[in-house]
C-alpha cells in the first residue's frame, strides 16, 4: 500500500532529526550539577583539551531552547581551542534533538521558569566550573535573555568569570518586575573583556548596555546583513554565519593570548 506523502514525511522526521544532530555530532559527556535550590541541571561537556589551564566556555541558551543550541557550535570552539559546556537552564525546551531536560524537572517541581528565575542556574554553572576547572579562565556566553544574565553576572560577580560573550542582550526583564535598567545598572561594573553582537536591527537593543561597560577591552559585530537573534547567528545554514565567526574567532584569539 502506497503511503500519502505527508504521512511518509511525518514518519521520516525522527530519522531526519537524528540524522541532523549526528551531523554535528562530537564527544560530549552529559554531567549534571545542582542549582541554589538543589534543582539538578543538566548540560553537555565538550572537553577534548586536557590542559588544565585550557579556557573554558559556559553556553547559555535563548529562550525555548536547550543545551542542543549548540550542538554545531561547541565543536568549533573546540577547534579555536576552547573546552565548552553548554547548560540547560530552567527557562527553555527544545533544541535541535536535545530537550531541556532541567525546565523539565522545574516543571515537574512546580518551580518558576521565567527568564530572571534562570539567574541562579548560570551562578550555579560558574561555581561549578570554579570547583572543576579552577585553573582556566572562564567565559560565560549568552544568547538572548541569558545574553542579558551572563552580563549582569559579570558586573554583580566578577569572582567566577573572566569574559562575556553576549548574542542579542537586551533589557528583557521589566515584565517581570525588574527595573528597565535592570541589566544596565550591573552591565557598568564590568571590568573585563566582553564582546557583544546581534542582529542588524537589535543593535539599539543593547547600545545603552554596551556604552556603560567600562572595561578597556570591549567589542562589538553588527552585521552588514540582516543577521539573526541570538548564538543561531553562528549556524552553518546562514549564509551569514561566517561573519560572525570572523568576529567571534578575532575575540576569542585575543582573549585566549591574553596572559
Amino acid at each position: 500500500m502506497l503511503l500519502p506523502r505527508v504521512l511518509i514525511g511525518y514518519l521520516l522526521m525522527p530519522l531526519l532529526t537524528l540524522t541532523a544532530s549526528l551531523a554535528f555530532a562530537a564527544d560530549s559527556q552529559t554531567i549534571n550539577f545542582k542549582s541554589a535550590d538543589d534543582l539538578l541541571i543538566t548540560a553537555d561537556s565538550y572537553t577534548p583539551h586536557t590542559s588544565e589551564t585550557t579556557p573554558l566556555i559556559l553556553l547559555f541558551h535563548q529562550a525555548g531552547s536547550s543545551r542542543g543550541e549548540y550542538i554545531e557550535i561547541a565543536p568549533r570552539l573546540n577547534k579555536l581551542g576552547f573546552n565548552c559546556i553548554a547548560v540547560d537552564l530552567r527557562s527553555g525546551e527544545y533544541s535541535r534533538g536535545k530537550d531541556n531536560e532541567t525546565a523539565i524537572r522545574a516543571g515537574e517541581k512546580g518551580l518558576a521558569t521565567s527568564y530572571a528565575d534562570a539567574l541562579p542556574d548560570i551562578i550555579a554553572a560558574l561555581h561549578y566550573a570554579d570547583t572543576h576547572y579552577g585553573n582556566s579562565r572562564v567565559i560565560a556566553w549568552g544568547s538572548s535573555y541569558s545574553a542579558s544574565l551572563v552580563l549582569k553576572v559579570a558586573g554583580e560577580h566578577p569572582e567566577l568569570v573572566d569574559g562575556v560573550i553576549a548574542f542579542s542582550p537586551g533589557e528583557y526583564f521589566a515584565h517581570l518586575g525588574k527595573s528597565k535598567t535592570w541589566i544596565r545598572d550591573a552591565a557598568k561594573d564590568i571590568n573585563m573583556p566582553v564582546f557583544i553582537t546581534s542582529s542588524k536591527n537589535e543593535a539599539s537593543d543593547w547600545s545603552s548596555i554596551y556604552d556603560v561597560i567600562r572595561s578597556t577591552d570591549k567589542q562589538s559585530f553588527i552585521p552588514a546583513t540582516a543577521g539573526k537573534h541570538g548564538s543561531k547567528a553562528l549556524w552553518e545554514k546562514y549564509a551569514d554565519s561566517e561573519s560572525y565567526w570572523s568576529a567571534v574567532t578575532a575575540f576569542l584569539d585575543d582573549f585566549k593570548n591574553r596572559k
